[in-house]
C-alpha cells in the first residue's frame, strides 16, 4: 500500500517561495507505473493539478504555473518536492501530494493515491 505524506511550512510570506516535501512509503518514486503530482485546493475552490513528476524524472506543469514552479525528487529518500516561488495570499490552499498510474487519465479526485494535505497560508 502506497502512502504519502506532506510537509513544510504552514505559513509562507508574500513573494517568498514556498516549499513542501512528499514523502513516500510503500513504492518507488522510480517506477514507470505512476505520476507523482502536487495538487492544491484553495478555499471554497476546487482542486487544482499543479504539476507532476514521472518514474523517469520527466516533470510537468500547469501552464498557468510553469514560470513559478519546480518539482523535482530525492530518489535516496523516496521524497518527492515542490517549489513556488513569488508566492501571492491566492496560493493559499490546501497542498496535496498525490500519485496515479500513468497510463489513466482519470479526474483529479479519482486519483489512487493521496497524502492527508498540508495547509499553506501566505500572509505577511
Amino acid at each position: 500500500q502506497v502512502q504519502l505524506q506532506e510537509s513544510g511550512p504552514g505559513l509562507v510570506k508574500p513573494s517568498q517561495t514556498l516549499s513542501l516535501t512528499c514523502t513516500v512509503s510503500g513504492g518507488s518514486i522510480t517506477s514507470s507505473y505512476y505520476r507523482w503530482s502536487w495538487i492544491r485546493q484553495p478555499p471554497g475552490k476546487g482542486l487544482e493539478w499543479m504539476g507532476a513528476i514521472h518514474g523517469n524524472g520527466g516533470t510537468y506543469y500547469r501552464p498557468s504555473l510553469k514560470s513559478r514552479t519546480s518539482i523535482s525528487r530525492d530518489t535516496s529518500k523516496d521524497q518527492i518536492s515542490l517549489q513556488l516561488s513569488s508566492v501571492t495570499p491566492e496560493d493559499t490552499a490546501v497542498y496535496y501530494c498525490a500519485a496515479d498510474r500513468v497510463r489513466l487519465s482519470r479526474a483529479l479526485e479519482n486519483y489512487e493515491y493521496w497524502g492527508q494535505g498540508v495547509q499553506v497560508t501566505v500572509s505577511s
